[in-house]
């Protein structure tokens, strides 16, 4: 009997905490995070993005970082977007490459377009002529390019939300659909790229058709890394199968005959290569010729392709110069945070007349900022473009990049680089 009231307050008090622990798990965004081989401890490999950043960012967000929740709720959104989405594989393109096998990439020119009226006996429209800038729709048919920026995009949104918040389901859906495109047998897709960028009637293959992977792929690479720090679904034959195919591709690109004439391209196609290969090589264990490709990318492309006010000129005479300006910049920043997991400080470099990219960001800034209109010619302006290689220079220290940083445009869907910081082209083209 005299017991009975002291225990009321003691039930009282242990529901209290019950409940208190069960808000906190609830509203804690990376709850999940703790099961095993998802620790905060992990430092995903990743050949971009700095994985240790990542890793103290995973430490921020568990301990209540209220900006990093709320881009870890954007992230989720354009996560859970893909939930039920694919997987997509190159086997189930309406027609076969030109050489006959359903497994060969192909993609089309996208600023080709036919000339003449579509007949049975005509039915490509030949002969194509070229309209710099201008997209042509059948691009979004017919190929496999719009599967191939699916696959991407889906990979690495729903590889980052795993990491981010442990939840299994992005897990098993990103490895789904890497697995479909690139290691299983039935749908896997070829490790070259014979037939990218074809010309209907005059090409079957061109060697800019490169820049289809080139321009996303090491997005892959970190999404890979990710994955391989213990996600749920994602099996030790797979990591074997990917490993094989990123180095089957890596030696597609470095000796055929396409490869190496894209790596002679002196405009963004080439600085995408190099982006390509230095991160390919560093991901299959070849640091040699990642630190090789990086340093030669300061003579062979930052002294020929920016001048001394730190203008792009072959990007300015573009139908679309801004967007070719920080399309450009995106595989320079991104080609940085590379090199500078080999020691290489590619933004520190200054070539024989000044050119440096810290100047070629300075020149998008008054239009990055809205401060002024963008002087040269372009179809389709989209201030945001810029967002994520201003982001790149202010983490390399310049001032005038981070003190832009308020005035930027988020880009649609909203600004993640604090999850992931690494340059991304911004502006399409999307498949959604």
């Amino acid at each position: 009997m005299n017991g009975t009231p002291r225990s009321r307050p003691a039930a009282l008090l242990l529901s209290v905490i019950l409940v208190l622990v069960t808000l906190s798990a609830a509203l804690a965004p990376t709850a999940a995070a703790t099961a095993p081989g998802h620790g905060t401890r992990v430092v995903p490999a990743t050949v971009v993005i700095d994985g240790q950043r990542m890793r103290q960012t995973r430490v921020a967000l568990d301990r209540g970082d209220p900006a990093l929740r709320r881009s870890v709720a954007t992230l989720i959104a354009q996560a859970d977007s893909w939930l039920g989405r694919g997987p997509w594989t190159v086997t189930d393109k309406p027609r076969p490459a030109p050489g006959g096998d359903p497994h060969d990439y192909l993609s089309q020119a996208p600023y080709w377009w036919p000339s003449q009226p579509k007949t049975a006996d005509n039915p490509w429209g030949c002969p194509y002529v070229e309209r710099d800038g201008e997209r042509n729709p059948d691009l979004e048919t017919g190929t496999d390019r719009p599967d191939l920026s699916r696959v991407v995009t889906s990979a690495t949104t729903l590889s980052l939300a795993w990491y981010y918040t442990g939840r299994q389901r992005y897990a098993e859906h990103a490895a789904e659909i890497l697995r479909t495109w690139f290691v299983a047998p039935a749908t896997r897709m070829n490790p070259n790229l014979n037939h990218g960028q074809f010309i209907p009637c005059k090409y079957d293959g061109r060697s800019i058709g490169v820049i289809d992977f080139s321009q996303q792929y090491t997005g892959v690479l970190d999404a890979l890394a990710l994955l391989d720090t213990g996600a749920p679904g994602w099996t030790r034959s797979d990591r074997a199968g990917m490993r094989a195919w990123n180095q089957d591709f890596l030696d597609w690109l470095v000796n055929s005959p396409f490869g190496k004439q894209e790596s002679a391209a002196v405009n963004n196609h080439g600085t995408f290569m190099d982006m390509q290969v230095a991160a390919l090589a560093l991901a299959t264990g070849d640091r040699a010729l990642a630190r090789r490709t990086v340093l030669d990318a300061r003579a062979k492309r930052i002294d020929v392709q920016i001048a001394a006010d730190g203008s792009q000129p072959q990007e300015l005479a573009r139908t679309r110069s801004w967007h070719y300006s920080t399309f450009n910049l995106v595989a320079y920043a991104r080609l940085a945070a590379t090199g500078r997991q080999l020691g290489v400080n590619l933004w520190a470099y200054e070539g024989p007349q000044g050119q440096n990219l810290r100047k070629a960001v300075r020149t998008l800034l008054p239009a990055a900022t809205g401060a002024t209109d963008w002087p040269y010619p372009e179809l389709e302006f989209s201030r945001y473009a810029a967002t994520d290689i201003v982001h790149a220079a202010a983490d390399a220290g310049d001032r005038a990049a981070r003190a832009a940083i308020p005035r930027l445009q988020p880009p649609p869907g909203g600004d993640l680089w604090a999850l992931r910081p690494a340059a991304e082209q911004l502006d399409g083209p999307l498949f959604p």
